[in-house]
């Protein structure tokens, strides 16, 4: 690995955690998804400063270079943690269609009881 790359991640790493550490300061952030993305740049740091361990992972999955896995990795541990979310997401709007509908229904019957309540005042 070289040492412009080790740079980078490092340099990388620093600024995600820094930016995920303001979010939950501004409570902007919730802490389950913050403890993601600074393991996510711990990682990185691990690859950086031990860049023995990514060539040796890097040798036993077949990659032509070290900077190939590094890179490839991390898309996939992105990509498992898109999976993730668009569950999340699709719970969520299950969850809103659900109480849209919900709220719907009580609004209908609030209406129909004061029409009820207004015809039997008019009586």
């Amino acid at each position: 690995m070289t040492v412009l790359l080790r740079g980078v991640l490092i340099c990388v790493s620093i600024l995600l955690t820094c930016y995920v550490l303001r979010k939950i300061r501004h409570s902007k952030m919730k802490i389950e998804d913050s403890i993601f993305w600074v393991m996510f740049a711990l990682l990185l740091v691990a690859f950086s400063l031990f860049p023995r361990l990514a060539d040796f992972v890097s040798r036993m999955v077949g990659t032509y270079s070290t900077a190939n896995f590094i890179f490839a990795f991390m898309i996939f541990i992105l990509l498992v943690k898109v999976f993730f979310q668009s569950i999340k997401i699709s719970q969520l709007e299950r969850r809103m269609t659900e109480l849209i509908q919900a709220f719907a229904l009580d609004r209908e019957e609030k209406q129909e009881e004061e029409e009820l309540k207004r015809e039997s005042h008019q009586e």
